[in-house]
């Protein structure tokens, strides 16, 4: 199985709405993507980091399943209203678990 993290930093000018809608959409993708096996996303709440406003996890079959997600047009259209709505830096991680 493998995890994918992806921790996003958006512009000061993105708005708490557009934030939530960014988890709104992540979260569609578990039911349009197949080999997905979990799927948790969320506006951070922490006090003590508030540099990346947004977190992504997904935990996929295997490699051939996070291969096909990363080029499939719903993940690619959620990548695109990420950067509309004011992505500045991203990290991402994956993960055998």
């Amino acid at each position: 199985m493998i995890q994918r993290t992806v921790l996003i930093k958006f512009a000061e000018t993105t708005t708490q709405e557009q934030l939530q809608e960014v988890v709104t959409r992540f979260k569609a993708l578990k039911d349009q993507l197949t080999g997905i096996v979990d799927l948790q996303a969320g506006v951070n709440i922490g006090e003590r980091n508030r540099e990346f406003q947004v977190m992504l996890l997904v935990r996929f079959e295997d490699r051939a399943a996070l291969e096909a997600y990363a080029v499939n047009e719903a993940h690619q259209a959620v990548a695109a209203y990420i950067k509309e709505v004011g992505r500045l830096d991203s990290v991402g991680v994956d993960i055998e678990i």
